[in-house]
């Protein structure tokens, strides 16, 4: 009984976030198209009030810990649900994710993308699209920001194992900026399929930046173990064993 009102209040929840996406965005489209400070000052309106709905509509609370960076830097995260990229984006004052193309396409999440300076990415297309994703970052990093990459490039369920693709030491390299590992445990509560949020304490930490000019294989080395190691931490810490996982 308890899990069934929990999967109504998530529909009614998810129905609520994305219903506001749209009104959200469509209110502040002109001030968006003018500037990108009201692109900047949109998302981030849509970012807490996600949170201040998720954490009374469905029970689960956010907290970001760790040093947030301020300054120009590749920020390396685990990507579990929709949750740990929004709670990430606002946390950090101006950032700018690589994304999958397709979603330049999508109605208001597309546009908005663009005016932030997201990078879109053509996954099918591997060394190209590696290749193209370092200048367009580099095109981009006119204006400061920092830039948000998901080394498994793609959102992981808990406990699931997936590697750690070339891209991000690619764009490490390629910047010289430090890196910034993220880790989180938002998948427990919001999942990357289905409608039920379950409710508990949803993280994102910031860890100790991997130093600019590391060696590709030891920066995806340090990167991985960093993340892997803090996340598995998180999820234990809320009570999921990640390791319970096949």
């Amino acid at each position: 009984m308890a899990t069934a009102i929990q999967w109504v209040r998530s529909l009614i929840f998810m129905i609520v976030i994305y219903a506001w996406m749209l009104i959200l965005g469509v209110l502040f489209a002109p001030y968006a198209l003018l500037t990108k400070r009201g692109a900047l000052h949109a998302c981030k309106t849509y970012a807490r009030t996600t949170m201040w709905l998720a954490s009374w509509m469905v029970g689960i609370r956010c907290e970001v810990r760790g040093a947030v960076p301020v300054d120009e830097v590749v920020i390396g995260a685990k990507h579990q649900s929709f949750l740990d990229i929004i709670m990430i984006f606002d946390a950090i004052p101006h950032g700018k994710f690589i994304m999958k193309r397709e979603l330049l396409w999508t109605p208001v999440i597309g546009m908005y993308a663009r005016r932030l300076g997201c990078i879109p990415v053509d996954r099918g297309k591997r060394g190209a699209a590696v290749a193209k994703m370092v200048k367009d970052v580099a095109k981009e990093f006119t204006e400061p920001g920092q830039l948000v990459i998901y080394p498994q490039g793609t959102r992981v369920a808990p406990g699931v194992r997936k590697p750690y693709k070339i891209g991000t030491a690619v764009l490490y390299e390629g910047l010289g900026f430090p890196c910034v590992p993220v880790a989180t445990n938002a998948g427990v509560f919001w999942p990357r399929t289905g409608v039920l949020r379950k409710p508990g304490l949803a993280i994102v930490d910031f860890l100790g930046p991997i130093e600019s000019g590391v060696g590709r294989d030891a920066f995806l080395a340090r990167l991985e173990n960093a993340i892997e190691t803090r996340s598995d931490a998180l999820m234990k810490e809320v009570g999921f064993d990640p390791d319970g996982v096949h």
